[in-house]
C-alpha cells in the first residue's frame, strides 16, 4: 500500500491517452481519455457527491477527458456539472432495514427486474461508450452484482483501466470483514480492478489496517487524501447566489441533516434551539427527509425570523463558504465540506445501524478539528449552549490533514493511462 504522502501531488498529465495506453482499439489513440463513474445510488447523495467532485476536478486537469457518470436518474439531475459530462442514468432503487433492495417509483416492477433493467443499461453503455477509466464507488460488483457483466466485458476487451474508490470509514470492523470484505468483493477486486483508491489520510483512519484488508485489497489500496470541497464553488455560487446575498447581516449559523431520511431529531432540535441575537438560522432538511417530519419542522419555523428552512440545494458549499458555524450529521462529504472551510463545526452522527459516522466524528475530534454531540444527548439546550460558546479560531484542518485528493487523482489516471490495464494479483499460496 502506498500513503498519500508517498504519491506526487503533481505529474506529467499528457492531453491524449493514445501513445502512452496500451489499446486494442487504434481509434483511442486519436481522442480524448474517457472516464466513467458509477454510483450505486439508493439512499443520500454521498456516493454520486464524491463521483461529481473527482469528475469536475478531471475536467479541470490538463487530461480534459471526456466523463459519463453512472447514477440513478433522481440524483443526477440535482447536480450541477460542467460541460464535457454528462449522465447515463439509472431508474432508482431503495434499501430497505433488512437489506433488501425495492424499487423507488416503479412499484409495479419486482426489484430482479428492475436490477436486471439496470445491468442492461449500464452494460450497453460501457459497451458504446469504451471508457478508459471506470471508477466505482464503494461497491465492487455493484448493487446486487448489476456490475459483473460489465466488469467481465471490459476485462475481455482489454482496454479499460478499473478503480474501486473508497470512503474514510466503511463500517465498524466486523461488519466489514462478514459484508463488504466477502469472498465474492475480494475476488471481484483481484480480478478486474488495477487500483483501490481511499479518500482519506491514514493518520485519521487506515481502512486497510484497522480491518485487517490483506490479499489483493491491500496490495492495491492507495491513500489519495480527503476530497477539498471548495472547487465546487466554481459551479455552485452562482445559482446559490440570490439566495446567499440576500441574507441578513451577522453570522449564519447552518444545519445540515444530510439526506434527511433519518434528520428529522436533529433538525427539530436546531429549531427549538435559542441562537445568538445578531445570528440568523439556516436548516437544509434534503430531500429524502419523510413528508410528515417536513411539515412539521416547517410549522414550527413558522414565525422565527431568525429561521429560514431550505427543503434541498443542488450544492451546501455556498452556504458553508458563508456560515460562521455548523452542526450538521456525520457523512463523508459533510464533514469534508467542514473542514475544506475550516468552520467551527458539531456534529451530531447516525449511530445506527451503521456506525460509520461515530467513528469517523470521534477521530476528527480527536484531532481537535470537530466537536461531537453523540445524539442520544442530541436536545435544544445542548445546541444552545454550543452556540453561545467562545470557540477560538477557526480549525485548521487543511493544514492537519491531507486534503489532496482532488489534486492527485487526475496525476494517478494519468499514471493509469500511460501503462496497459493490469487487474489481477495471484492469490497467496
Amino acid at each position: 500500500m502506498v500513503e498519500a504522502r508517498h504519491i506526487p501531488v503533481t505529474a506529467d498529465v499528457p492531453n491524449e491517452a493514445g501513445s502512452k495506453t496500451a489499446s486494442k482499439a487504434p481509434v483511442h489513440s486519436r481522442r480524448a481519455p474517457r472516464i466513467a463513474l458509477y454510483s450505486e445510488g439508493m439512499m443520500g447523495f454521498g456516493h454520486i457527491r464524491r463521483n461529481a467532485s473527482i469528475a469536475q476536478a478531471l475536467r479541470r486537469s490538463a487530461l480534459q477527458p471526456a466523463i459519463v457518470m453512472i447514477a440513478e436518474a433522481w440524483q443526477a439531475g440535482a447536480l450541477l456539472m460542467p460541460a464535457g459530462i454528462d449522465c447515463v442514468t439509472l431508474p432508482a432503487l431503495r434499501k430497505e432495514a433488512n437489506g433488501e433492495y425495492n424499487p423507488r417509483f416503479l412499484l409495479d416492477v419486482s426489484d430482479a427486474e428492475l436490477i436486471a433493467l439496470r445491468t442492461q443499461v449500464i452494460r450497453s453503455a460501457m459497451e458504446v461508450f469504451e471508457p478508459d477509466v471506470l471508477i466505482v464507488d464503494y461497491l465492487p460488483l455493484g448493487v446486487a452484482g448489476e456490475l459483473t457483466s460489465t466488469l467481465e466485458h471490459l476485462r475481455s476487451r482489454g482496454n479499460t483501466h478499473c478503480v474501486l474508490g473508497l470512503r474514510d470509514v466503511l463500517y465498524d470492523p466486523e461488519t466489514v470483514r462478514r459484508s463488504w470484505a466477502n469472498p465474492a468483493n475480494v475476488e471481484a477486486i483481484r480480478k478486474y480492478y488495477d487500483a483501490v483508491w481511499i479518500y482519506g489520510d491514514p493518520t485519521v483512519f487506515d481502512p486497510v489496517r484497522e480491518y485487517e484488508l490483506n490479499g489483493p485489497i491491500a496490495a492495491k489500496a492507495r491513500h489519495v487524501g480527503y476530497l477539498d470541497q471548495r472547487p465546487r464553488l466554481e459551479f455552485a455560487k452562482a445559482e446559490a447566489e440570490p439566495f446567499v446575498t440576500n441574507l441578513p447581516q451577522g453570522r449564519i449559523v447552518l444545519c445540515l441533516v444530510g439526506g434527511g431520511h433519518d434528520g428529522g431529531a436533529l433538525g427539530e432540535a436546531f429549531l427549538q434551539a435559542t441562537l445568538p441575537p445578531d445570528a440568523t438560522g439556516i436548516l437544509v432538511a434534503g430531500p429524502l427527509m419523510p413528508w410528515e417530519e417536513r411539515e412539521r419542522i416547517r410549522r414550527r419555523a413558522e414565525g422565527k425570523s431568525q429561521i429560514r428552512v431550505l427543503d434541498f440545494v443542488h450544492d451546501p458549499t455556498p452556504l458553508i463558504e458563508r456560515a460562521d458555524r455548523i452542526i450538521a450529521m456525520g457523512g463523508y462529504n459533510t464533514v469534508c465540506e467542514a473542514l475544506s472551510f475550516e468552520k467551527h463545526a458539531l456534529i451530531v452522527p447516525r449511530v445506527s445501524p451503521e456506525p460509520e459516522q461515530w467513528i469517523r466524528a470521534q477521530r476528527f475530534r480527536n484531532l481537535g478539528l470537530v466537536d461531537v454531540l453523540h445524539p442520544s444527548e442530541l436536545d435544544a439546550r445542548k445546541l444552545t449552549e454550543w452556540l453561545a460558546r467562545d470557540l477560538g479560531p477557526p480549525p485548521a484542518g487543511r493544514s492537519k490533514i491531507d486534503f489532496e485528493g482532488l489534486t492527485r487523482i487526475p496525476a494517478l489516471v494519468a499514471e493509469l493511462l500511460a501503462s496497459p490495464p493490469v487487474h489481477e494479483v495471484p492469490l497467496a499460496p
